[in-house]
């Protein structure tokens, strides 16, 4: 693998470039930038590099795209309802370039690394500007400056060169929640899964550089960091040095400090007994481990190319439960893969009463275009799908009010995150991830405090301050 370089002086030298012209085009005191983010955390790290790159172009940012001279879609391509509503929102934009024809709007991220996605935009979307994919980004102060330049469209994919950039300007959405990539890309190929064709192959980012990141987020006052990976289990594959995301995360955890320390996502091909033996031993490590099985079928699990099987992932999970006290579970899940019966399915409702899961984040199969799963016969109907997945719900929603009903009456440490807006009680979240409600002042925020569960819906916990 190659070494990981840092993004060049001659980048810098575009964002100057950049707050010169947009000192002229500017529509207010100062240029605006509006991002949206669509799909995972990962995508949320990559929009906060563009962040950094932008402010230091001179951009201030906006809520909303109305009074903004620059207009950014970052685009996920996991599932074919998050491309449904880029493709929407963008074409909402048109008559506000009409109406401000100085505008620049761009699109980066997964989607624009699908080659019939970018044709689509370059043909029925001529007002934007600006289209790279995900291993564009290290230039894109010099893709920006050359679309603003002379006013032609910059479209740029799929060159990826399987080289890591480092020294990025990072503009941080939150103040006290924070994620920090740790690699990037992914060599698993699961069937079903555009990722490795958008995201390339992994790369892992060197130790003492994420270390010494993790520690200026705890000197800044970060109290939850979640360490980012496609698959955190294959961290370290490639790098000079010898080390696993087990001792990864025991480095940093050894930083002094209030905070906790969580990672997303492990492949449970790879989850080993070293990482749930760091978890249970850690001083901040979240008692949460998300762990995606996707089905309980062995032979669809073979058909999605995962290389676990049933046993294999009761096994890890046993395991887990008998070595890390209070632990949180939760899991991704399938409905509906091809050739999937209900008999396989009904391995999966078994699978979820066997676990007890605290939540899961479950879909309805969504091909996608240049995966092997999109090309397997699917004989099940769309309306049965449903009924399956409403099936599954309903299993999962008697599990969860279980699980939350035991909480009642425990005092937890709670992070308090910010206000509900439809009744004004604070939020926040247990180091299990479950979120709890609660009322309190303003000042709260931010901050670790007490909580006494006082009462548990389906999915959410209330509380009252501990003082």
């Amino acid at each position: 693998m190659p070494d990981s370089q840092k993004i060049s002086e001659k980048q810098s030298e575009y964002m100057k470039l950049i707050a010169e012209i947009m000192d002229i085009r500017k529509r207010g005191e100062k240029p605006v930038a509006y991002i949206r983010t669509y799909g995972c955390q990962q995508n949320v790290a990559d929009s906060e590099k563009i962040k950094g790159m932008l402010e230091q172009s001179g951009f201030e940012f906006a809520d909303e795209p109305d009074n903004a001279d620059f207009i950014l879609f970052n685009t996920c391509a996991v599932r074919e309802h998050a491309e449904d509503r880029v493709f929407g929102n963008v074409g909402a934009l048109k008559n506000l370039k009409r109406k401000h024809p100085q505008i620049l709007i761009a699109l980066c991220g997964c989607m624009m690394e699908q080659e019939h996605v970018a044709n689509k935009i370059y043909k029925s979307f001529p007002f934007v500007g600006l289209v790279f994919g995900t291993h564009s980004l290290h230039h894109f102060p010099e893709l920006m400056y050359n679309a603003l330049l002379d006013g032609k469209r910059v479209f740029e994919r799929g060159n990826d060169d399987n080289q890591l950039y480092e020294g990025f300007p990072v503009k941080r959405d939150g103040t006290f929640k924070g994620w920090l990539p740790i690699m990037y890309g992914c060599n698993n190929f699961c069937t079903y899964c555009i990722v490795p064709y958008v995201r390339g192959r992994e790369r892992s980012r060197e130790k003492n550089i994420i270390v010494s990141e993790a520690k200026n987020m705890i000197e800044s006052g970060y109290k939850d960091i979640t360490l980012l990976g496609q698959n955190v289990n294959s961290y370290g594959k490639g790098l000079s040095e010898k080390v696993n995301f087990s001792q990864l995360l025991r480095e940093v955890d050894s930083i002094d400090g209030d905070y906790w320390l969580r990672f997303m996502t492990s492949h449970p091909k790879d989850c080993s007994k070293e990482l749930i033996d760091t978890i249970a031993s850690g001083t901040h490590i979240s008692k949460h481990l998300h762990l995606p099985f996707q089905c309980g079928s062995d032979r669809v699990l073979k058909a999605m190319n995962r290389h676990y099987d049933r046993r294999k992932y009761l096994e890890i999970i046993n395991y887990a439960k008998e070595k890390i006290d209070g632990l949180s579970l939760t899991s991704d899940i399938i409905v509906g893969f091809p050739g999937e019966t209900y008999e396989d399915f009904k391995e999966t409702l078994s699978l979820i009463r066997e676990v007890e899961f605290t939540s899961l984040f479950t879909f309805i199969f969504s091909p996608r275009v240049g995966t092997p799963a999109a090309k397997m016969d699917d004989p099940i109907s769309a309306e049965e799908k449903s009924k399956w997945f409403r099936e599954l719900l309903d299993v999962q929603e008697e599990i969860a009010a279980k699980r939350c009903s035991s909480m009642v009456g425990k005092t937890e440490k709670v992070l308090i995150e910010g206000e509900n807006d439809k009744n004004g009680e604070l939020c926040g979240r247990t180091s299990g991830n479950i979120i709890v409600e609660l009322e309190g002042s303003k000042d709260c925020i931010g901050t670790f405090r007490n909580v006494k569960i006082t009462k548990a819906r389906n999915w959410i916990l209330k509380g009252e301050l501990v003082k």
